[in-house]
């Protein structure tokens, strides 16, 4: 519906005037638009703003350094929209526990807490022991009563072991259930989503079937955490079938269980998300369209103005376009959420998170501070006695500044962890029983490398590396545990097609495989109209071109195809313009950005040793050459890929050292967006680091240390398919993979230039290879976001 001029006119006095609305006010507001909706802009933004100063914050935007931690995707509910969730017999399928170990929480946790992180975000479906009978057998054999007493074990344990502080999103919850959990996290979480009761009545709407999705259910959830004093997290999601009215409603309906338990003028709500509804495949909503991003707006500032300016209004930055972000802070946002610099969203694994220093630089242009917090807010921190377990004062304190009780900056120290004893554990927080996998000395080495890559030694790699038979089971299984837990379940692909550029000629030849800047703009048009998002563009200009022809190709391709990403060039070819031009390696990569290029190929050395360079390619750049390179151009904002090329005459020891030289260089710059071990190609795959071992068991090896050496540093491991064929990359995939790096389309403008010519791996095919693991599948950009619609792919 759309406003009447008479009741909004109304809607927005009341609001001018501080007054509190109702839900016909908040109804006539949500249905703002033009200059309507600017002015309801402003008054959310002035009354975010106004909280903010009487908060002791002006001007701060707060957000959780958070792991997200998956501890069952069961559920007994069916959702329309939910890709979080799974049957057993997908469970089956993929390989994936009904409930995650102890071992394989601590492992995510542990890598989180080594890179800040100070939030363990516990989140589940809703009572799977009473809808399945496997996961009613696995808590019976682990000695727990129900899934919910498992997670008040898990939270106790983190906190324990870690420093961290758990927050608990396990649905429903009874009110002894929460009392029970109260000891165990500074604060829970469950959103009410709507209060429409036509959604969940009506067959076919979206929480039909679904018991846990009941208004009247989950608004006592509200009351009973209310009376408990727990700090909670409450929302709604916008656009999933329900009207303004079902909106104003809920937000009116969170607000008066808020009001109802004030202590001292604070309620037990400390904050409210206003999410916003994002179709996702393989569900029932997966042809509706996204939320309307204007109504969502809307819905962002009627929250804050319903919920007044001391409320804390949260939204997903992974949800929404970076280039909404202006509009989710004008419209009284003050709290980004937990943002992970380890672990995917579960709930939403198509949209990463993004990078926090990227959303501190484009908090800062909005004219706002990023802060973190812990996962309760100041106002409970300061006011403990009241809002927080007795059990947890000392983990809490050991966090929290003293003077603002937002988070004090860095990783959790020693200090803090031994303030975070707590008392003997009761039965409740017992541990699951260990898996059958982590028996033997292989295990136990991969277990350890999976908590802490860094505590291995070389010869401790070295074995790792050298595992064959069921041991290499155990370590591949391990691998693909950190891969599932930490960057999740999709495999991705990038739409993009190659340009060998040492083909480049000034004018037309004869030459097979060499072309003009009129070919160039004429490929880069292809293949966007093809759906390519990137051209990956490498090799060295002969010594007879020019070597401005670096700059003159990129800059051909920006101009005949403006969205076309460019990937280019490996560190020998920038290093060739720096040289052969003049300008000096800082001077070349500037030059480069400056024509278009995007981000650059980690390509162009094998494996970070002088003596296998000067034994297998002595014409390749001097290793610290390379690294200088590669470093300079993530210091001027490029980031890139980085490879080994294995099977040469490199020992174990110096694949170990390869391994952390680009940990290295990552801990250093934070520039490499992924790692490809690529295999010397032949029969045989290579010179076998152990003798008689399947070319197979070799890549399954070095893929499953890859992604274990470097996990918490580099996010994503991608499977050379050129080299080693969809069949194997299918079983890659399965030792620590998630991605398969680009299409390679052929194009039809000079198909038959590049070495990669004639092995295209088209998007449907990528998407069958994940859907045979029983995987979602991404299309990605380069940098590994999400690209925009893809445009129907054009074939002759």
């Amino acid at each position: 519906m759309t406003g009447d001029g008479a009741g909004i006119d109304t809607a927005f006095a009341r609001a001018e005037a501080g007054e509190q609305l109702d839900v016909h006010d908040a109804e006539q507001l949500l249905s703002a638009t033009g200059e309507r909706l600017e002015r309801l802009l402003g008054l959310a933004a002035a009354a975010r703003d106004a909280g903010l100063v009487a908060a002791g914050r002006a001007k701060t935007i707060t957000y959780s350094r958070k792991v997200f931690v998956p501890l069952t995707t069961l559920c007994r509910d069916r959702c329309h929209y939910c890709v979080f969730v799974d049957t057993p017999g997908q469970l089956l399928k993929q390989r994936k526990p009904v409930y995650m170990s102890p071992e394989q929480v601590l492992a995510v946790v542990r890598q989180g807490r080594a890179m800040g992180c100070k939030e363990a975000l516990l989140t589940l479906g809703d009572r799977p022991e009473e809808r399945w009978p496997e996961a009613r057998a696995w808590l019976d054999a682990n000695g727990y009563a129900s899934t919910i007493e498992y997670v008040g074990a898990i939270a106790r344990l983190i906190t324990t072991e870690t420093g961290m502080l758990a927050h608990l999103n396990p649905g429903v919850m009874t009110a002894d259930e929460i009392r029970a959990l109260r000891p165990t996290a500074p604060s829970m979480g469950m959103m009410l989503e709507t209060t429409s009761r036509r959604l969940y009545e009506e067959p076919g709407a979206v929480h039909h079937g679904s018991p846990d999705k009941d208004p009247a259910v989950r608004l006592e959830v509200l009351e009973a955490t209310g009376r408990a004093s727990v700090p909670f997290t409450t929302g709604i999601l916008v656009g999933i079938g329900e009207s303004l009215r079902d909106r104003a409603e809920s937000l009116v309906a969170i607000r008066d269980a808020n009001d109802r338990h004030r202590r001292d003028g604070v309620g037990h709500i400390q904050e409210v998300i206003v999410q916003n509804f994002r179709a996702k495949p393989r569900t029932a909503m997966q042809g509706r369209p996204d939320a309307d991003t204007l109504e969502y707006i809307a819905a962002v500032a009627v929250a804050r103005l319903v919920m007044g300016p001391g409320m804390r209004i949260q939204v997903p930055p992974n949800l929404s376009d970076p280039a909404e972000f202006d509009l989710l802070v004008r419209a009284g946002a003050d709290d980004w959420g937990g943002v992970s610099p380890l672990t995917a969203d579960h709930v939403n694994p198509e949209r990463p998170w993004p990078h926090l220093d990227d959303l501190a630089a484009r908090t800062a242009d909005l004219g706002y501070e990023l802060r973190e917090r812990l996962t309760a807010h100041p106002e409970y921190v300061r006011d403990a006695a009241t809002w927080i377990d007795a059990e947890l004062h000392g983990p809490v304190a050991a966090l929290a500044d003293p003077a603002s009780r937002l988070a004090v900056p860095g990783a959790p120290g020693a200090d803090a962890t031994d303030a975070v004893r707590l008392d003997e554990p009761s039965t409740s927080a017992r541990p699951a029983r260990s898996p059958a996998r982590t028996a033997g000395p292989i295990a136990s080495l991969a277990a350890t490398a999976a908590a802490d890559p860094t505590s291995l030694d070389d010869a401790e790699w070295t074995a790792l590396l050298e595992a064959t038979g069921p041991d290499l089971d155990e370590l591949t299984g391990t691998a693909d545990d950190v891969r599932r837990y930490t960057v999740g379940e999709a495999v991705s692909l990038v739409a993009n097609r190659n340009l060998t550029s040492s083909g480049f000629r000034a004018a037309a030849t004869r030459e097979s495989g060499t072309f003009t800047l009129d070919d160039v703009a004429a490929i880069a048009a292809d293949a966007r109209q093809l759906g390519a998002t990137e051209l990956c563009i490498q090799g060295r200009i002969g010594d007879d071109q020019d070597p401005s022809a670096y700059l003159d190709i990129v800059r051909a391709v920006v101009l005949a195809a403006p969205d076309l990403h460019v990937h280019a060039y490996r560190p020998q070819d920038v290093r060739d313009l720096a040289d052969r031009g003049g300008l000096g390696l800082e001077g070349a990569i500037e030059a480069l950005r400056d024509a278009g290029v995007g981000t650059v190929p980690g390509t162009g050395v094998k494996v970070l040793s002088e003596r296998v360079r000067r034994l297998v390619a002595p014409d390749d750049l001097a290793i610290e050459d390379w690294v200088e390179a590669v470093t300079t151009a993530h210091r001027a904002g490029l980031r890139s890929t980085s490879v080994i090329f294995y099977g040469h005459a490199e020992t174990a020891r110096e694949r170990i050292a390869h391994l952390r030289r680009i940990r290295s260089i990552q801990d250093s710059t934070r520039g490499f967006t992924e790692f490809v071990p690529i295999p010397l190609p032949g029969p045989l795959g290579g010179v076998p680091l152990v003798p008689n071992r399947s070319p197979l068991d070799e890549h399954r090896a070095m893929v499953a240390v890859s992604r274990l050496a470097l996990s918490g540093s580099i996010p994503h491991i991608q499977v050379p398919w050129p080299r080693v064929g969809t069949t194997v990359a299918r079983e890659l995939l399965r030792a620590g993979g998630d991605d398969l790096g680009g299409t390679l389309l052929d194009g039809r403008v000079l198909p038959e230039a590049g070495v990669e010519h004639g092995r295209e791996l088209p998007l449907a095919e990528g998407a069958r290879i994940a859907a045979a693991l029983f995987r979602p599948f991404r299309q990605r950009t380069t940098d590994y976001r999400t690209p925009p619609p893809p445009r129907a792919a054009v074939r002759p």
